[in-house]
């Protein structure tokens, strides 16, 4: 038996800082201390800081006035923000900064008066919080090619289009095709909205799935970034699982296996990865591992000030 560990493992850059920024909170100012939505969407990550004294909340009305409430990578709308400042919260920002980027290009194709088309997943938090800094009539969501030909735009407008950060490469690039050829004059922006380690957490899967016989990727239910990479390993021909935690692997899919390819999404713990190692090769005796170069080690974003 051999596995295979994809080249990026463990958080992202924009995971680590959402999670740091809640471990120097918590450090400096103890519980509670209030999060809105998951911090990111991984269950262990979420389950440590509830044990620690963070407190998740769906809507700023359960949050006393005046305390203090961190914003979750995935970014919020300006609404959220506003009812904060209403209720007197003190706010800390761990809204990843490529969420950001996507926030100031929807404000500034809004201030241009452009027609907006927006690719994500519908009800995602991501989507909602940036679609909040879209003027709404501008606003056209498209979450599949079908809603494309649907789109009710004149083909005289100025029409620009901004994306979700963690979605699948090869279907946004599909996507974005068929709306310049709908749209001939179609005003992109600057850089893909695509997050770097979307892209390279994908490439890599495809790199696993060229040598593998199954691929395994470590990711809650609800991460989109860790779905798509599962999505990526079926669309590459290869047998492909997601687990939130060690104990839901089915040992029985890899019967009859000889090399296992082990991903994980953007905000996994580098410790379930090497749990998982663990529980095949006590499964398996004399089973090798091979790992790679991490392309993302050397990337950082600067905390805020807390």
């Amino acid at each position: 038996m051999e596995i295979y560990l994809a080249k990026t493992q463990g958080f992202c850059a924009g995971v680590s800082f959402a999670v740091d920024i809640v471990e120097k909170t918590l450090e400096k100012y103890g519980a509670p201390l209030y999060v809105y939505h998951e911090i990111v969407h991984n269950t262990c990550v979420v389950e440590s800081f509830k044990k620690r004294g963070a407190v998740f909340v769906e809507h700023i009305t359960d949050i006393p006035e005046g305390e203090r409430i961190i914003l979750s990578a995935h970014g919020v709308p300006p609404s959220v923000i506003r009812k904060a400042a209403e209720k007197h919260l003190k706010v800390i920002d761990a809204t990843c900064p490529l969420v950001t980027k996507v926030h100031n290009e929807a404000v500034k194709f809004s201030e241009l008066n452009y027609q907006i088309i927006l690719i994500g997943h519908k009800g995602h938090q991501e989507l909602i919080g940036t679609a909040g800094y879209v003027n709404p009539d501008l606003l056209h969501i498209v979450e599949k090619e079908e809603d494309i030909e649907n789109l009710n735009i004149d083909l005289k407008a100025q029409v620009a289009y901004i994306t979700q950060t963690t979605l699948s490469v090869d279907d946004t690039t599909a996507m974005i095709e068929k709306l310049k050829n709908k749209f001939p004059n179609l005003i992109a922006p600057p850089r893909s909205d695509l997050c770097y380690a979307t892209q390279n957490r994908q490439d890599a899967v495809k790199d696993l799935a060229t040598v593998c016989d199954v691929i395994i990727v470590c990711g809650s239910p609800n991460s989109s970034n860790s779905n798509r990479l599962r999505e990526t390993g079926e669309k590459s021909g290869i047998p492909s699982y997601i687990i939130d935690n060690v104990d839901q692997l089915d040992m029985s899919i890899l019967k009859g296996k000889k090399k296992i390819g082990i991903s994980s999404g953007a905000s996994v713990p580098r410790i379930i990865v090497e749990k998982l190692v663990e529980r095949i090769q006590k499964e398996f005796s004399n089973t090798d591992v091979h790992n790679f170069d991490n392309p993302e080690k050397n990337i950082v974003f600067a905390l805020p000030e807390i």
